[in-house]
């Protein structure tokens, strides 16, 4: 109930997960690097729109997500 689960990648999930209310699976992240979101400005001074990459999320078996949790890496 009330879950987002944002997948521009792969989302996982493994055999008698437990997923509560409200927990956010996030395949996209933004790099951490300003360099790497925006790369080298433009002559004008203007960046390119900010970038976004994705990775998979896999949550292994047995486990059980709490609510409100939001998830952006995997869960062995």
């Amino acid at each position: 109930m009330n879950c987002i689960f944002l997948d521009d990648n792969e989302i996982h999930i493994g055999d008698n997960a437990l997923i509560a209310p409200n927990v956010q699976i996030y395949t996209a992240f933004h790099p951490t690097s300003a360099l790497d979101r925006f790369g080298e400005p433009k002559e004008d001074g203007s960046f390119a729109f900010c970038k976004t990459q994705t990775a998979p999320v896999h949550i292994g078996d047995n486990v059980v997500i709490k609510a409100g949790s939001v998830v952006t890496k995997d869960i062995p």
